[in-house]
């Protein structure tokens, strides 16, 4: 399979889109890595639409430099896995040169990260001007990659996927 081997993160917290998590994580297990999901502590999460996640792993205990890739889904989970006195965590980033897929709300999370400015982003409409003010180009498109990081507006999940099971086939060796 075409990620064999690989080591993809996935971010979940209480209210993430279940589809974008769940989608996400099938697809990318079917295309042969091994996925953990992340969040601010080992246990399980309800989705936005009331579906159990389970947390593998809390955020201070991965390393992210062992991580081939990083997925931020959205949801509510962006505003709500603010820890206090922490803005919205998460394990840092993979490797440079490893792609990252950000969907919908989850560029709230790309902003706090630092790593939107100066590049193009697409997500759900209620965070353009997030986006926009934190110096990114918006750009109307369903799902695009632009280095790596690979969006995807709401609701465009399965658009994404095939330009993020690319990407991170692509950052093999990098």
């Amino acid at each position: 399979m075409v990620l064999d081997g690989m080591h993809v993160g996935i971010l979940a917290a209480e209210g993430v889109e279940d589809l974008e998590f769940w989608v996400t994580v099938m697809r990318l297990r079917e295309a042969g890595a091994r996925v953990t999901s992340i969040g601010l502590a080992p246990g399980t999460v309800q989705g936005k639409n009331g579906l159990a996640v389970g947390v593998d792993a809390g955020v201070r205990d991965v390393d992210a430099a062992a991580l081939d890739g990083l997925v931020v889904p959205g949801g509510w989970m962006p505003t709500s896995c603010a820890a206090p006195g922490d803005s919205r965590p998460g394990p840092g980033r993979p490797r440079a040169g490893r792609p990252i897929g950000i969907i919908c709300h989850g560029g709230l999370i790309a902003i706090s990260a630092g790593i939107v400015a100066g590049g193009r982003a697409t997500g759900s409409l209620g965070i353009r001007d997030d986006l926009v003010n934190a110096g990114a180009t918006w750009v109307d498109e369903p799902a695009f990659r632009d280095g790596t990081l690979v969006w995807a507006g709401w609701w465009t999940t399965s658009r994404v996927l095939p330009e993020l099971v690319a990407a991170l086939a692509a950052s093999r060796g990098a």
